[in-house]
């Protein structure tokens, strides 16, 4: 099917309607990847920032970097260690989130901790990793690369996608109650319907930990965290509801991402997707910090 996505793209290549870099495959698996991507991480950050769950984003995409290293020392390939990608970041996911509501230590110390300890075990790792494998492939890792991106990593993209668009569809009314009011939801719940809000926690812990390391091949282990946090943050700034917030975020989020791509590629800048992506989305949330400080003056 993505083969024959791109001889389509080729086709339009060769009338004209689009450019000549899209003639490669890798750009088309980008752009896919891209469009994919976007509204995975804006849809999710809505929430990420409404449960104020940014660090911990950023402690699952630091902890992608010791799944590789485990990976490719159990023998994955250097390129795809899948397995120990995923069995890593969800352990990491599920065990930090357990921790936290069996103890009384502050969530974001708690975080902090575990932040800590993914970094300096990803770090050990991957320089006994470095002697075995290019380390190019570990820079891609950190910082994306539109390059690595296959057609398993959209394989597991859409399938992603299939299962949060499913749970969002049956869920998305109960996950936001118990985001904003998770005692009301207990109590009250939604439509009538009590919800279990431990475990839509586990539920959503899970899915960060899926779609960040899902997520690691176009944006990086260091800045997919900042790809859930900034869109929803810079549409919080100028939306006037909770549904205008939700459909900024998901155009912010997939604006960046593909232009991210794209402009780079067009521009032959050799910038890594993931800077680009995360440099955009930071230059528009600036953009609408002061605009807003601008119209503030204005009606002083």
């Amino acid at each position: 099917m993505i083969d024959l996505l791109h001889q389509q793209v080729s086709t339009l290549v060769d009338q004209g309607w689009l450019p000549e870099m899209f003639q490669y495959p890798f750009v088309t698996y980008a752009l896919i990847a891209a469009l994919l991507t976007g509204p995975l991480l804006g849809a999710l950050g809505t929430l990420v920032v409404v449960k104020r769950l940014a660090f911990f984003s950023e402690a699952v995409g630091h902890g992608a970097l010791t799944g590789i290293a485990i990976g490719i020392l159990l023998g994955e390939p250097a390129t795809q260690p899948v397995a120990g990608l995923f069995s890593f970041c969800l352990s990491f996911a599920l065990l930090l989130h357990w921790i936290k509501s069996r103890t009384q230590v502050p969530y974001d110390a708690l975080v902090g901790v575990f932040l800590a300890f993914a970094i300096a075990l990803g770090a050990a790792l991957l320089l006994y990793v470095a002697k075995k494998v290019n380390v190019h492939i570990l820079e891609n890792v950190l910082f994306g690369s539109i390059l690595t991106v296959t057609q398993t990593d959209l394989l597991i993209l859409a399938v992603i996608s299939f299962i949060s668009l499913l749970l969002a569809l049956r869920y998305a009314n109960q996950a936001l109650m118990a985001a904003l009011q998770p005692e009301l939801a207990r109590v009250q719940g939604v439509g009538g319907r009590k919800v279990n809000v431990t475990l839509l926690d586990y539920a959503f812990v899970l899915l960060i930990a899926l779609i960040t390391v899902a997520a690691v091949k176009i944006i990086g282990a260091v800045l997919v965290g900042a790809l859930l946090l900034i869109p929803a943050t810079t549409a919080r700034l100028i939306s006037k509801d909770l549904k205008q917030f939700f459909a900024l975020t998901l155009l912010i989020s997939t604006g960046c991402c593909v232009a991210g791509v794209v402009v780079p590629m067009a521009l032959e800048l050799p910038i890594p997707s993931g800077a680009a992506i995360v440099l955009l989305a930071s230059s528009l949330f600036l953009g609408t910090v002061l605009l807003n400080q601008l119209k503030l003056l204005k009606t002083a």
